[in-house]
């Protein structure tokens, strides 16, 4: 199959904030036990993620995702990049970065030592190494590209999967470096069986925030905390960190991974708006610069460690002609006062103190002097508009509304191929008059098992309940009593995904959908096996073939008085009469 912007989801960047222009002479890069090496210098680097695909509109550029474009505004800013093909990315993205026909090519098993699947890789990584060659995007070319990632977090599954893992490793590895970009190659969270020639990179949970996820608590992380544990991490001798996020996102259409909400906040210094997010911004921004004042003593020595007391430390990077310290109190709930070199310091509780002299305190990570801005919403001389169409429900056996029949039931993915989120299960449900009651004169119960992820069940085109997954347990179980009546009953079931996995050891074989059993308990001949049934399909909703998702749907909505409220698989559209809407910052 040939190689096309399908794959625009593989490719997510870091823009590593570094204040150094990029040299306009023949660059290297390489490295060594202390730091990145750029054009002879050991470089200390402070990075954030930004996903261009989930930026805002500036940043967005159409279907195409103009990869090459983004990269040369970060030029024009100064800024250098570390590419992350991947082409696995994970990033809570659906599917986590692959496109979805790719688990249905023939003897196919994602990230392990399969040939169709390295046959794959191999050509995107050369696509998308050949287009920043061709544009000169290598520092080595006299652009901003330092670094590129291959793979992603691998390490877990190679351990799971064990000799196939491995040798895939060594292939990847092998294959990136057989490419010449001139810049070193990095593997995330390959701890143990990293190639030599690869830099590996890890994370620590003391990092994480978590993702936003449908049914989940919004991320928060304290300014005072994030501040801490970069400090943290470079006064133990770290020279390259990269905040995930720096600068939240969106998940625009249906880019979202299994269960991760439209917002991709993350709670990060630039918000998924791109605008501030104070003190956060402000707080770190302030660290970035008193640590690149500490620069030359950073990369220069290893640090020598002293005790100042009970969970204090002093961290001190001196050489010929130049000194840094980090005084640091790992106390949670006490401050400390503390004598360093003749002078004392004040230390509140879980906190580091910067030293770029090793004499004046430039910055604690606990000392936020930014006031707190809050985004508040707010709705100006606005009225709304309102208008519902309403979902048609559809009905076995109808043809001419795009139904077909199949006998049992089907995985939802391989119908629907990742097109739309819905997958209509339709089936005639015929019941007897001696079949129409119970033995206890009670109504039938009607058990579905699904692999996931949300479904609605209608019978006689009432709604009659619904079930949901979540991202820890996508499976799902429906079990409700449902009427019936004297001969054939419509049985519907919506089966809703709520995106595709973007994890996993071979998630590609993970099902979704209606897959059974499927029963009816109580009818009077005993209870019914319904899975192996012939049942029909639709794929898709009305509304998605009429597009009225867009601005180019011509359907008539109901509006006024007629707007449908409290109706099960209605659609609704908005639109401003008169007004303006607006938003306030309030500062605390």
């Amino acid at each position: 199959m040939g190689l096309n912007f399908r794959y625009k989801a593989w490719v997510f960047l870091w823009v590593l904030c570094c204040s150094s222009l990029i040299s306009s002479v023949k660059a290297t890069v390489t490295y060594d036990h202390k730091a990145v090496i750029i054009n002879g210098q050991r470089r200390i680097l402070l990075s954030g993620s930004i996903h261009y695909p989930r930026s805002t509109p500036e940043y967005y550029f159409e279907e195409r995702y103009d990869l090459v474009k983004f990269i040369q505004l970060v030029q024009q800013a100064g800024l250098y990049v570390h590419l992350r093909i991947g082409p696995y990315v994970c990033a809570e993205w659906n599917f986590g970065g692959f496109p979805v026909w790719l688990k249905f090519v023939p003897g196919m098993a994602f990230r392990t030592d399969n040939e169709p699947f390295k046959a794959a890789m191999q050509k995107f990584t050369e696509k998308i190494v050949g287009m920043m060659k061709q544009e000169k995007l290598f520092e080595t070319q006299g652009g901003p590209i330092i670094l590129s990632q291959i793979e992603n977090e691998y390490g877990p599954v190679e351990w799971e999967i064990g000799a196939p893992g491995k040798a895939y490793t060594k292939w990847a590895a092998q294959m990136a470096e057989g490419l010449s970009t001139g810049v070193p190659w990095i593997m995330c969270k390959q701890d143990e069986d990293v190639p030599d020639s690869i830099i590996e990179s890890s994370f620590l949970i003391y990092f994480l925030v978590r993702f936003p996820e449908f049914g989940g608590a919004v991320p928060y992380r304290p300014a005072e905390d994030i501040a801490f544990s970069v400090a943290r991490f470079i006064h133990n001798g770290g020279s390259f960190m990269n905040y995930y996020m720096y600068h939240g996102g969106t998940n625009f259409d249906r880019t979202a991974g299994q269960f991760i909400a439209t917002s991709y906040d993350y709670d990060a210094p630039l918000d998924e708006y791109g605008l501030p997010r104070e003190p956060k911004y402000s707080h770190l921004t302030k660290l970035h610069k008193v640590i690149k004042l500490c620069e030359p003593a950073l990369v220069s020595v290893d640090p020598t460690v002293t005790w100042l007391g009970d969970k204090l430390e002093a961290h001190v990077f001196k050489s010929e002609s130049s000194c840094a310290a980090f005084l640091s109190n790992y106390n949670d709930s006490y401050a400390a006062r503390v004598s360093f070199w003749g002078s004392t310091y004040d230390l509140p509780p879980w906190s580091v103190s910067i030293l770029p002299d090793c004499k004046t305190e430039y910055y604690n990570t606990a000392k936020v002097r930014t006031p707190s801005i809050h985004m508040k919403m707010v709705p100006t001389n606005t009225k709304l508009s309102w208008g519902s169409y309403n979902e048609e429900i559809p009905y076995p056996n109808d043809n001419d509304n795009g139904t077909f029949s199949q006998d049992g039931l089907v995985e939802q993915i391989n119908m629907t191929r990742d097109k739309t989120d819905y997958l209509w299960y339709l089936a005639d449900v015929a019941v007897s008059d001696d079949e129409k009651f119970l033995k206890t004169g009670e109504d039938p119960l009607l058990t579905i098992e699904s692999a996931g992820h949300a479904l609605n069940v209608f019978v006689n085109g009432q709604l009659a309940g619904t079930a949901y997954g979540s991202l820890e347990n996508p499976k799902l179980t429906f079990s409700q009593k449902i009427k019936l009546h004297a001969g054939f009953n419509k049985l519907a079931l919506l089966s809703m995904a709520a995106g595709l996995p973007n994890g996993g050891v071979h998630y590609e074989t993970w099902n979704t959908g209606v897959l059974g059993p499927v029963t009816l308990t109580g009818v009077n001949s005993g209870t019914w096996d319904m899975s192996k049934w012939k049942w029909s399909y639709k794929i898709g909703t009305k509304g998605e073939s009429l597009s009225l998702h867009t601005a180019s749907s011509t359907v008539e909505w109901k509006e006024g008085s007629l707007v449908a409220t409290k109706q099960p698989l209605t659609w609704y559209k908005v639109r401003e009469t008169q007004g303006l809407m607006n938003f306030t910052c309030q500062s605390s």
